[in-house]
């Protein structure tokens, strides 16, 4: 019984200017995440938000890149899927997503595509 008045004696005092140690101790942790969320989360947002609209602007005849490297010109649109033409009279059909970007190779400045 003796102990037991003595542990609560001391469990009281620990209790004194807590407050402000949670406070202090919770702020490189609040710090660390609003790190996290400008330097990776963030742009990484809005990295999707531009590839979602660059995917929905595609019009035929646009150059582009897949996600595996294979350059070609958009020849006919779909809901899902692209038919994309990598060599004269070889196309391949490729999921919409997996499209990378629209390309410049094989544009010069200044000329018209024949088509």
């Amino acid at each position: 019984m003796l102990f037991e008045g003595i542990a609560w004696a001391q469990a009281a005092g620990a209790q004194q200017g807590s407050e402000a140690s949670t406070l202090l101790q919770m702020a490189p942790i609040v710090g660390i995440i609003a790190i996290f969320y400008f330097l990776l989360i963030r742009p990484q947002t809005q990295k999707a938000k531009e590839h979602a609209k660059m995917l929905k602007d595609l019009k035929r005849n646009d150059e582009v890149v897949t996600t595996g490297g294979i350059v070609g010109r958009i020849t006919e649109l779909g809901d899902k899927l692209v038919t994309v033409e990598i060599a004269p009279n070889v196309r391949v059909r490729v999921e919409r997503p997996q499209i990378a970007s629209i390309s410049a190779y094989g544009k010069a400045p200044g000329k018209k595509d024949k088509e």
